[in-house]
């Protein structure tokens, strides 16, 4: 397969603050990308914006506000012209039970992962059309793996596989090609807020099977999506052997294949909504706006309301 080239591509990511977005846009840029900046931590992304040098821009946006993501995205096409490939990846990941989660916390979650990855397609799909570009999704193994503790998020990114599986059906004829990444755990600050505060989900991920207990790093992974973008591929698998876990979904999922864990849950379920419980956190430390013992808060209620308008400039 021809490779697509990224030099002189015009790439949006959000979530491109930290972790997979950051990594990302740094390793799109080192291909001669220009690639557009877009999150919730404005400091963050002019720093990164510098840092990559001239002709890139930045916007801060939450992916579920629809006015600010288009202003982004319309920012995006005046600062560098256009759109080839947008990389749809900001996600959270709530840290408890429904039943011991205030019920905005789980349908943030939902929210940002899902309808924020629709607002996103669909503000930049135009552009991307117009240039016969590339849709990217970030999902994740949690497509088709289940834990206690990840109703919302199990949910959000099983909703983001099908939308990318559909959407690939609806663009296919106009020459846009959409792909889909199912990470395991990646070492990112996500991952590591959930290891860090709490022992009960450290242990969980100790007793899954490989590869789906094992933790990958990021520059693996984004050395897959990379690739991903310059195969215009459909489906990547990070760790590959992700893929064998998919294929199975349908066992790993039955009575069999989750009588393991719920045999745990009975007793790692009440361990876990208790450290929740302790920390008042719902979300990570580093999830930007949510990291806050108030749940009105945590779930960007009137308290903490993220800037609406893209206040990104390409550098000269």
């Amino acid at each position: 397969m021809r490779r697509y080239g990224l030099n002189g591509k015009v790439m949006l990511i959000t979530g491109a603050a930290r972790g997979i977005g950051e990594h990302a846009a740094r390793a799109a840029a080192a291909r001669g990308a220009k690639v557009a900046l877009v999150g919730l931590e404005p400091d963050r992304l002019e720093a990164l914006a510098r840092e990559l040098g001239p002709g890139h821009a930045w916007f801060e946006a939450d992916v579920t506000d629809q006015q600010a993501v288009d202003r982004a995205v319309a920012g995006t096409v005046e600062a560098l012209g256009g759109i080839d490939v947008v990389v749809a990846n900001a996600g959270v990941a709530n840290n408890s039970t429904v039943a011991a989660s205030p019920v905005d916390a789980v349908v943030r979650t939902i929210d940002v992962n899902l309808v924020g990855v629709v607002r996103t397609v669909s503000a930049a799909l135009p552009h991307v059309t117009a240039r016969r570009g590339y849709v990217l999704i970030i999902a994740s193994a949690a497509s088709f793996t289940v834990l206690p503790g990840m109703a919302a998020y199990s949910a959000s990114k099983a909703g983001v596989e099908a939308f990318g599986n559909a959407l690939r059906l609806e663009v296919a004829h106009k020459g846009v090609k959409v792909g889909l990444v199912h990470p395991s755990w990646i070492d990112t600050d996500l991952v590591r807020d959930q290891k860090r505060e709490s022992e009960t989900f450290n242990e969980m991920l100790g007793e899954l099977p490989w590869p789906m207990g094992s933790t990958t790093s990021v520059d693996e992974c984004v050395t897959a999506i990379v690739g991903a973008i310059e195969r215009r591929k459909r489906k990547v698998f990070v760790p590959r052997p992700v893929g064998v876990v998919s294929a199975l979904r349908s066992v790993v999922l039955g009575p069999v294949g989750s009588l393991p864990i719920q045999r745990k849950a009975k007793e790692a379920v009440p361990r876990l909504e208790a450290e929740v419980a302790a920390s008042g956190r719902y979300f990570g430390a580093t999830s930007a706006g949510l990291g806050t013992r108030d749940p009105r808060v945590a779930v960007g209620h009137e308290e903490r309301t993220p800037e609406r308008t893209p206040i990104g400039e390409p550098l000269p």
